[in-house]
């Protein structure tokens, strides 16, 4: 079961992305501009479309918060979209403003479109690409930002970097964790690598040229996560089954990775699990596990990798088939961006933290942060001489 549960809503084109979340306890330390940080890091990164000079997102925390603080209740975030005056009768609740004229009828390879009109028997494939559009994880990052405050009250913290984009990898300097987010975020493709940078971004504009789109593959790490989060005892509570499904939920991530992922079926099993040590406490001098075995968190620092496909609406389109007529066209386009793989790890990043705060919270659950942290101290104490 969730505990910490949200749900969101909008369309890309509507006046604003809501998101309601449930289970907070309260005095978790929480503002706007905490919030702010990340959505505006997901505006960011090289290869971005114009839509990002338009919309400057912002949260708003309209419930759950007073002075600075959760108080145990819902809280209920709206990320304004600035769009919204040029489409007021496009995309209209009101009957009296409906116009067919413009109905989007060719279906985009790639997307959503095809499938959802057939699913819910529409006739304007706009229906379906307004709430698939990857406009809504823009509030998904600002849940993600109560999750991150939430963790940070236990001193556990979420970052990350691109690691590969457009074919080009890169080599991974051997600094600490924390050191490496702030070379991603001080690079305009949010790696750590600045000879990689040069040849993504190269690659991003030879792109661009093209009328063509790039994907790639980011890293989410997470530090600080006491063992014993997720569980081996259903299939559904393991801890890497749930951010595996949480990382695939974003559009366009079509595949994932714990640990080394798919090295470990290349090596033989010497070179896969990591040796148990013990000095002062259990400790491991190998993290191919990525911070999780048997489907829990064995105090090692989280490592999962989400990759991203290119995005399939290309400037130079590809061929479909008009709905009305079934005659080939070529896809409609829509505005878009030829890389979004940085803005991509923001949304890993808030999706991961949203599933280390419920794992945290079903493990040391209480209706406050002071509850929880004499749980969780408590707990750690038990296993410290374990």
């Amino acid at each position: 079961m969730n505990i910490f549960r949200y749900l969101t809503a909008g369309e890309s084109h509507g006046p604003q992305l809501s998101a309601i979340i449930e289970g907070l306890p309260a005095g978790i330390h929480l503002s706007a501009e905490t919030l702010n940080r990340d959505l505006s890091r997901r505006q960011q990164g090289y290869g971005r479309g114009d839509r990002m000079k338009i919309e400057k997102d912002t949260a708003q925390i309209l419930s759950g918060v007073r002075w600075g603080e959760t108080i145990g209740a819902p809280v209920t975030l709206v990320v304004k979209n600035r769009d919204w005056e040029n489409w007021s009768e496009k995309m209209s609740p009101l009957s009296e403003h409906r116009d067919e004229s413009g109905a989007v009828t060719r279906p985009r390879p790639g997307h959503a479109d095809l499938s959802g009109v057939l699913k819910y028997h529409l006739d304007d494939v706009r229906n379906v690409l307004e709430r698939s559009s990857a406009r809504e994880t823009a509030v998904r990052v600002a849940v993600g930002g109560v999750a991150k405050a939430l963790l940070a009250e236990f001193g556990i913290k979420v970052g990350g970097f691109v690691a590969e984009l457009g074919g080009v990898p890169t080599t991974v300097p051997v600094e600490p964790l924390e050191t490496l987010w702030k070379r991603a975020e001080s690079s305009e493709t949010f790696c750590c690598d600045p000879s990689a940078e040069i040849e993504m971004k190269r690659a991003i504009d030879a792109a661009q040229s093209g009328g063509d789109t790039l994907g790639g593959v980011v890293e989410v790490q997470v530090v600080g996560v006491p063992p014993g989060l997720g569980s081996y005892v259903q299939w559904d509570r393991k801890l890497d089954a749930r951010l595996a499904m949480a990382l695939m939920s974003i559009q366009a991530i079509k595949g994932v990775e714990v640990g080394i992922g798919f090295d470990a079926a290349r090596r033989p099993g010497s070179r896969v699990h990591d040796e148990i040590f013990y000095q002062d406490g259990y400790r491991r001098i190998s993290n191919n596990a990525g911070g999780i075995e048997g489907g829990m968190s064995n105090g090692e620092p989280i490592v999962v990798r989400a990759a991203m496909k290119p995005i399939p609406t290309l400037y130079t389109p590809l061929r479909s088939v008009d709905m009305r007529t079934h005659e080939p066209f070529e896809a409609t386009v829509e505005r878009s961006d030829t890389c979004a793989v940085p803005a991509a790890l923001v949304v890993a990043e808030a999706v991961v933290s949203i599933e280390i705060a419920n794992a945290l919270l079903e493990k040391f659950g209480g209706d406050s942060v002071f509850e929880i942290r004499r749980n969780l101290e408590g707990y750690l104490d038990q296993i410290r001489n374990a």
